[in-house]
């Protein structure tokens, strides 16, 4: 029998009772502190362990459940996530939920999403970017390389990734102000000005919960005890800067300016009727990362575009994040195959998820093609890259059979760039 809420939630709802996603919310006029989505509602975390109803390792969840992050719940490790996520399944329960039968515990329990201000659910210490889909390696190397040799010697041997910055992730809905920046156009000196080139990547990204000290690195059989859950993640792009600054070092102020991620972080837990088998990886990795057959998710993914002056979102990429080569677990892996110290809240993120159809790259960089097939707007416009005024809408989902297990949005709005 399927398990069902006494809260009642729509087949195609994104947060059922089997997702019960973690985030970090305040109400109008009070201090931001944790909670679980459930339908249309907001569950009250701290109130459910004042209330006693959460009487697994008390003192340590009032602490962490009373606070503007869940970096403390993170740090508890799985076997508590695993068992405060049975606990409030109990609670919701149809049958059983001490909630259904309680209308004034109810009443101050919930609150409904619409009514409360989301924020960055982690105090995230550190950021990490990979780039992990094939296809979009294959794709940028194409265009900017050699078409016969478009992947870098090292891409099929190791997870490749660079340290983004932790300062400016933002919270799905946060405005994104268009960068300015240093370009080279043509065969010209270097010029100041506006990115011309704005652009959204579409990744998955993952919190990690008990981290590892400093000179111990998790192997891979261990990595997914380490992962807290997923999130949606737009990790911003001025692909002109970019061009520019990025030899020799990579990526650095085409990136740093702002990278939205989802509200609501689905726990690993939700996710695992969906794992998948990735494809064969070849050549064999090094045995350190060799072992994780099973390490992506059957999750889809949509990216919307909605210009000042269209009625509706328009859908320009779906993608899927099975379309990865390498696993979140590979790229824990290798992140700290060092001695590097994760700490519970830090973002590790997929890079662009770009699939085998051009309508699943992940990229205006690859939708567009470097902006010589433009893609057709129902208002008549066109877009190369991502003009003033455009709301980029991430979505992603499971389906299992009979609910949905959704991460929510991760949207922002290009605003102008500022007067120089």
């Amino acid at each position: 029998m399927a398990l069902k809420s006494f809260i009642n939630v729509p087949a195609d709802h994104p947060f059922p009772i089997q997702n019960l996603p973690y985030g970090v919310f305040s109400p109008k006029g009070q201090a931001p502190r944790c909670g679980v989505a459930i339908g249309d509602f907001v569950l009250d975390l701290p109130m459910l362990v004042h209330a006693g109803l959460l009487t697994h390792r008390d003192a340590d969840l009032r602490t962490a459940f009373d606070s503007p992050s869940l970096n403390g719940f993170m740090a508890l490790g799985k076997q508590v996530w695993s068992d405060v996520r049975r606990r409030l399944q109990e609670l919701l329960n149809e049958h059983t939920g001490v909630l259904r039968d309680d209308p004034s515990l109810r009443s101050r329990a919930f609150l409904r999403r619409d009514s409360v201000t989301m924020h960055v659910p982690s105090q995230i210490g550190d950021y990490t970017d990979f780039y992990s889909s094939r296809q979009h390696a294959t794709n940028v190397g194409t265009m900017f390389r050699d078409p016969d040799n478009a992947l870098l010697p090292n891409w099929l041997h190791i997870p490749v990734g660079y340290h983004g910055r932790a300062s400016s992730v933002v919270v799905s809905g946060t405005p994104v102000r268009r960068p300015v920046g240093q370009t080279k156009p043509g065969e010209g000196p270097p010029v100041f000005g506006p990115c011309r080139l704005l652009d959204f990547e579409l990744e998955m990204g993952f919190f990690t919960g008990s981290g590892n000290p400093l000179g111990h690195p998790i192997p891979l059989d261990e990595a997914t005890d380490h992962i807290f859950g997923l999130a949606l993640v737009n990790d911003w792009s001025a692909r002109d800067i970019q061009k520019w600054e990025y030899v020799p070092l990579g990526p650095f102020l085409a990136k740093n300016f702002a990278t939205t991620v989802s509200p609501w972080i689905v726990p690993l837990e939700a996710l695992e009727p969906f794992r998948v088998e990735r494809e064969p990886q070849d050549p064999e990795p090094l045995p350190y990362l060799n072992g994780d057959p099973q390490g992506l998710y059957n999750i889809e993914l949509e990216v919307a575009i909605q210009g000042s002056g269209m009625k509706a979102p328009h859908v320009v990429c779906r993608s899927n994040m099975r379309h990865l080569y390498w696993t979140m677990a590979q790229q824990l892996t290798h992140h700290t195959v060092t001695g590097c110290n994760l700490r519970p809240g830090d973002l590790l993120a997929s890079g662009t998820i770009s699939g085998p159809e051009p309508e699943s790259y992940g990229s205006m960089l690859e939708l567009a093609w470097r902006g010589t097939k433009p893609i057709a707007m129902p208002d008549g416009s066109e877009r190369k890259f991502l003009q003033d005024g455009d709301s980029v809408i991430m979505t992603g989902w499971a389906q299992g059979e009979g609910y949905r297990i959704g991460f929510g949005e991760a949207e922002g709005t290009v605003l102008p760039a500022r007067q120089v």
